[in-house]
């Protein structure tokens, strides 16, 4: 990582040197290279995780670090890259194989020590970015690549966008597609060979499980969207998604308990009937609208409300206010709260609610009918001079915002993320 940073740094200060003594008379899209140093913290608990068939804990931490480089080509063409690192510890996914770690009593309410409990995901996000000499035309073609233990991602999309009525509107469209492939970690017991003494239940524990045929899962997403000035205080904005996914839709790793069988138990954990399944198609569709009102020279009022509907049954409402509040030249406050609501999959069934005779099942209450509070507040120092250096770059802003997330199916988290802006000289 070091050797990485180090080379970034070298290509910056090129950039920058290099834009000193251009003399194009044109203005650049982007006037000198930028790094934006990411990194956030999650941190969660609950009581009905899917891994357990709906129930124990949900326990999970999360620390990501990103790093984002901007550079300008030339006047016109920016390239943009995005790569990152996030590890997580989690006590739900280390009940994947309770049986691994140093625990002598197993638990759904407990995590193992071993090491399912644990992961890390890389990703890197390259995105080139052309705009016309009139600058009312904008192109981008961009890259995805993530891999982590048991899911491998590879993405590939662009968009258009238009400008017009001296800029005041802006139509733009754009298309993803992800080609994506489980490497399946299926529950422990449901492995080939499996065997413990300590089972106890009426009869043999002898699930009629068939692991998945197909690992891929593809997604296609078409994105349109429309964003208006309406006047000297007054920005709105429209937007459309329509998102299609096909494949292994199901998580490989994620239990469920059926009404209709036998339970089966290594101490206090109860052994898999089965693993989720779901229909190998999803159709999504999310549509909403953003509108910002300049309330004064120190307060903004930014809303947005997003409507989602899709064919599992789910149809859902969001709704965020965020009131930047500006208390110098230099540093603002961003007071934000997020509603959120959602109603169950047809194919949501809670711990030993769903029968062996059905099609689709699932635990997951990520599924399930419920409603969410987000409440937060962020600060940022901004400095368009940027007087204060590092090395041979001016730091431009630091934005750190901390998040409560409560959910009413009993899910909380705390989220802080902490981002700097720093800009070449």
């Amino acid at each position: 990582m070091r050797t990485v940073f180090s080379i970034v740094v070298f290509f910056v200060f090129l950039t920058g040197k290099s834009q000193q003594t251009d003399s194009s008379y044109k203005k650049r899209v982007l006037e000198t290279s930028e790094i934006d140093l990411l990194f956030s913290y999650y941190d969660q608990d609950g009581k009905n995780a899917a891994v357990t068939g709906g129930e124990g804990t949900e326990a999970l931490t999360d620390a990501t670090s990103a790093i984002v480089l901007r550079l300008p080509l030339n006047e016109d063409d920016v390239l943009t890259v995005d790569a990152g690192l996030s590890a997580y510890t989690s006590a739900s996914s280390s009940n994947v194989n309770p049986l691994d770690g140093s625990n002598p009593n197993v638990s759904p309410f407990d995590a193992s020590s071993g090491e399912s409990r644990k992961d890390q995901l890389v990703h890197i996000n390259p995105r080139y970015q052309h705009s016309a000499d009139d600058r009312n035309t904008i192109w981008s073609v961009n890259g995805y690549f993530s891999n982590e233990y048991d899911y491998n991602s590879i993405g590939f999309g662009g968009s258009y966008a238009r400008l017009f009525n001296e800029k005041n509107t802006e139509i733009s469209i754009g298309g993803q597609v992800y080609l994506d492939s489980w490497n399946p970690q299926y529950p422990i017991e449901l492995r080939s060979g499996f065997f413990d003494s300590r089972i106890t239940g009426n009869g043999t524990y002898d699930p009629n499980f068939q692991e998945f045929g197909s690992t891929g899962r593809n997604s296609y997403a078409l994105s349109l969207s429309f964003s208006q000035i309406l006047g000297k205080r007054w920005q709105g904005a429209l937007f459309m998604d329509l998102v299609l996914q096909e494949g292994l839709l199901s998580t490989p790793f994620q239990r469920v308990y059926f009404a209709d069988t036998e339970d089966f138990f290594i101490d206090e954990f109860q052994l898999a009937d089965d693993v989720e399944r779901l229909p190998d198609s999803r159709f999504k569709v999310p549509f909403g609208g953003r509108l910002n009102v300049f309330v004064s020279d120190a307060i903004v009022l930014r809303t947005y409300y997003r409507f989602y509907w899709d064919d599992w049954g789910i149809v859902s409402h969001t709704a965020n206010v965020e009131v930047p509040l500006k208390l110098s030249d230099k540093f603002t406050l961003y007071p934000t709260y997020r509603y959120y609501t959602q109603t169950a999959a047809d194919y949501f069934y809670p711990k030993e609610a769903a029968l062996s005779t059905f099609e689709f099942y699932t635990s997951d209450y990520d599924l399930s009918g419920y409603n969410a509070h987000q409440y937060g507040i962020g600060a940022r120092y901004t400095d368009i001079f940027t007087k204060a250096k590092v090395f041979a770059f001016g730091l431009k802003t630091i934005d750190v915002r901390l998040n409560q997330y409560d959910r009413s199916d009993g899910l909380g988290a705390f989220i802080i993320t902490l981002g700097t802006t720093f800009v070449g000289n």
